[in-house]
């Protein structure tokens, strides 16, 4: 019952986080470590568990997707997916020790992004002139990084929806959230052929996203920016350093 309970809550917050600003893979990635689950299966899983959060959060904000100009949303979801089957496949020939050995890092770097996101945005902005807008070209990288491993993929899809030339943060939120739900769509169907799911922990998981994940839109517009962001920085930071601490002690 315990286990049952974080797994939920985790969800529940990783659900949330994921609608609002990203960093939700911060929460449900390492509960589902602390309780036992391999890193590998634990990567599918968490990917898996935040399908129908995604939905979710789409769904509450389907008014802002909707209003986006422009967008060849059929051609953006094939190639998402296309992307996500490319990176889900490459974690599925991964060992766990090799994935141990990566995620301390990849969370290090997720955090980042997450925690200098403005900048990023604002850097990304300057390609504008340069960057064809709704383009594959960068899609394709970022969608193969978020099939392998989820963490930080909202953050990343922002800043490149800036360099497409998106202002408007919650469009930009509303497609991040369909993009992200097109991308484990496919990668759950990899992971479940190649049996890389536990499904009792993704079930409950993902009933804690889907509540999360629908209540973050309207989330999304009351919480204070600043505030939120360095919680979840530290909350990320903090996951960094337990994992580089279990790499260090072999584990």
């Amino acid at each position: 019952m315990l286990e049952a309970a974080l797994l939920f809550f985790a969800g529940l917050l990783g659900g949330m986080l994921n609608a609002v600003a990203g960093g939700g893979t911060f929460i449900t990635f390492p509960a589902l470590v602390f309780i036992g689950i391999p890193p590998v299966v634990a990567n599918a899983t968490t990917t898996v568990a935040a399908l129908p959060g995604y939905l979710a959060s789409a769904i509450g904000f389907r008014g802002d997707i909707r209003a986006i100009q422009g967008a060849p949303f059929l051609k953006l979801t094939v190639w998402t997916m296309v992307g996500g089957a490319v990176g889900s496949g490459l974690l599925l020939v991964s060992s766990n020790k090799a994935f141990s050995a990566l995620v301390p890092f990849l969370l290090l770097t997720a955090t980042l992004v997450f925690s200098f996101a403005d900048d990023v945005r604002r850097m990304a902005s300057r390609w504008r002139s340069v960057v064809k807008p709704f383009g594959l070209g960068i899609l394709m990288p970022v969608a193969i990084y978020g099939g392998y491993f989820n963490g930080g993929l909202g953050i990343v899809l922002l800043a490149m929806f800036a360099m497409w030339g998106m202002t408007d943060l919650h469009q930009m939120n509303g497609l991040k959230c369909w993009m992200s739900f097109a991308l484990s769509v496919v990668a759950f169907a990899i992971f479940a052929a190649g049996g890389a799911v536990a499904w009792g922990p993704a079930a409950i998981m993902a009933a804690g996203t889907i509540t999360g994940g629908y209540a973050g839109a309207p989330v999304a517009r009351r919480i204070p920016r600043d505030t939120l962001r360095l919680l979840i920085a530290v909350i990320g930071l903090g996951m960094t350093a337990i994992f580089f601490w279990r790499l260090y002690q072999g584990a």
